[in-house]
């Protein structure tokens, strides 16, 4: 009996949805917060593309917000930009 609550209870943790905390995009450094580090991304021609690269890296490396300091165009499709991360 003992092992079937324990099989049970290790299954449900198995099984159980955690969500994780994505990166906020902030506009200035958070209060009490540590920079982390800079990213950059390149995307397609639209500003959201860059933004969604920016979050998902911010996220990938642990950051709880991210401020994007820089964002530039080439004419050829492309855009680039450069976010700053805070933990």
């Amino acid at each position: 009996m003992k092992n079937l609550t324990k099989t049970i209870a290790a299954i449900a943790l198995a099984t159980a949805s955690f969500t994780t905390l994505a990166a906020t995009q902030v506009q200035s450094a958070p209060a009490h917060s540590q920079s982390i580090g800079v990213i950059s991304a390149q995307a397609g021609t639209d500003l959201s593309g860059l933004k969604s690269e920016l979050a998902n890296q911010a996220q990938a490396r642990g950051a709880s917000a991210y401020r994007i300091i820089f964002t530039s165009g080439d004419g050829d499709n492309h855009t680039y930009g450069t976010a700053e991360l805070y933990k």
